[in-house]
């Protein structure tokens, strides 16, 4: 089979294509002919050695995607041949070879239904990004009745995301974005106000946009950006940190926490157990199928385009970018 491989944490740009053995199923496992692989921030980190995870090289990137089992291990007597399966969270692309090619093993376990209505391209990109999202809006326990959230990159795949269960939940979203045309894709996804970020006076604007401060943000970008989002946050407010687009932070005063007392959390989908992903996967599917919202696919690239698509995920695109693996979409 064809997979794209890379062969040291050097970079993104280091991937090449190459001709691989097919993979063979152990117990409990589900070999899948991938159909759509779904592109992430994070394979760019694990890529430049970032990430803490440190697989075998050559390795397969990829974390979430969607495919057709075609074989199955001892012991999988619940799936079958011909069947379709979302991945839901793996360590795929992690710690074991991922989607960027035509054929990957999975846990059993780690398979979930193509939600009724869905595309293939909407179910193979959505499961980490949602997930994420809605770790990041749970984390803390239950929002107050009414809350104000407030979501920067928000026209990426976690940040639309995010903005979604948001407005699901009944929240009023502030989203920051800086573009004017994904600004209004954000209002029709239902957020109430959008704010660019390169505005000097976009935090004093927020603070009373929705008629309270900020209770939860979720910073998708950090870099220069966070201690503004500090300053638009109302008394015991919540911070969500699922990403760092934008890098670390340069300058970062503690006391802008103390007298609010605000917190400061990390995002991290791996810390779920398999149960607990399973559970935030109902109840993320049920809260979209509330307001009939879709998760959001940019782009799909076919398959010898996965380095044109990793570029594309870099300038920032609203929603998923996806990678189109099947052997008979590639022939």
């Amino acid at each position: 089979m064809k997979a794209w491989l890379i062969d040291e944490l050097t970079g993104i740009d280091k991937l090449r294509l190459a001709d691989v053995p097919e993979p063979i199923p152990g117990p409990g496992e589900v070999l899948l002919e991938v159909q759509y692989a779904g592109l992430n921030p994070a394979d760019r980190y694990l890529a430049e050695n970032q990430y803490p995870l440190k697989p075998v090289l050559p390795h397969i990137l990829g974390r979430d995607g969607l495919g057709t089992v075609s074989g199955v291990g001892a012991g999988v007597t619940d799936v079958k041949p011909g069947q379709s399966y979302a991945i839901l969270r793996s360590d795929a692309g992690g710690t074991r070879p991922g989607t960027f090619a035509e054929m990957v093993c999975i846990p059993v376990e780690n398979l979930v239904q193509i939600p009724i209505g869905w595309s293939g391209p909407e179910a193979a990109g959505a499961t980490l990004v949602y997930l994420t999202a809605y770790q990041a809006l749970t984390m803390w326990g239950p929002l107050p009745k009414g809350a104000v959230v407030l979501v920067t990159g928000a026209s990426g795949g976690v940040g639309s995301a995010s903005v979604q269960l948001a407005v699901a939940m009944g929240c009023t979203v502030i989203a920051v974005s800086r573009s004017e045309a994904k600004g209004a894709r954000l209002r029709e996804l239902g957020a109430a106000h959008v704010f660019n970020p390169a505005d000097p006076g976009w935090r004093q604007v927020a603070k009373k946009a929705a008629g309270r401060r900020v209770d939860l943000a979720i910073d998708n970008v950090g870099g220069k950006l966070l201690p503004e989002v500090i300053d638009t946050l109302g008394d015991q407010a919540k911070v969500s940190l699922p990403g760092r687009l934008a890098g670390p932070v340069p300058e970062f005063n503690t006391a802008t926490l103390f007298f609010r007392r605000i917190r400061l959390g990390g995002v991290a989908v791996g810390a779920y157990t398999n149960a607990e992903a399973r559970s935030a996967w109902v109840e993320v599917v049920g809260l979209l199928a509330r307001t009939g919202a879709r998760p959001l696919v940019d782009r799909v690239f076919p398959f010898e385009q996965l380095p044109q698509a990793f570029e594309w995920l870099s300038r920032g695109p609203m929603g998923k970018v996806l990678l189109e693996c099947s052997r008979q979409n590639a022939e």
